[in-house]
């Protein structure tokens, strides 16, 4: 239905920058909004960022305090632009989607049908 693959993740050093990127294939038109998540070892996931789809709209956890920037090259492909790493970021980014309008932007992982595998980012002090 909806296939979503992850890029970008590598070891940074604190105050480093990446770019991560989720490329959408399949069903591409149904996707309401693209979200990133996150994990780190011994953590629950949690909510990241999110764009809608047919808009340049976007949201952000309250503890990114402006260092992420979640953009749209097209519909098909969103990236999240990440600066002034810190050690607290590193975890595995999960790109995650739905086809429903309700929803679309939640911070509920137990919300989203789609997922990809998830791109390692590594912080070091």
């Amino acid at each position: 239905q909806v296939q979503l693959v992850e890029s970008g993740g590598d070891s940074v050093v604190a105050g480093g920058s990446l770019r991560l990127t989720c490329s959408v294939s399949g069903d591409t038109h149904s996707v309401k909004g693209l979200n990133w998540f996150r994990q780190a070892p011994g953590k629950e996931r949690e909510w990241v960022a999110c764009i809608f789809s047919s808009s340049t709209d976007t949201w952000y956890r309250n503890s990114i305090n402006e260092r992420f920037t979640m953009s749209r090259d097209n519909p098909n492909t969103v990236h999240l632009q990440m600066s002034n790493l810190k050690p607290e970021d590193g975890a595995k980014y999960y790109c995650a989607a739905t086809s429903t309008t309700i929803g679309a932007c939640s911070d509920r992982a137990a919300g989203y049908p789609y997922w990809g595998q998830g791109t390692q980012v590594s912080v070091s002090s």
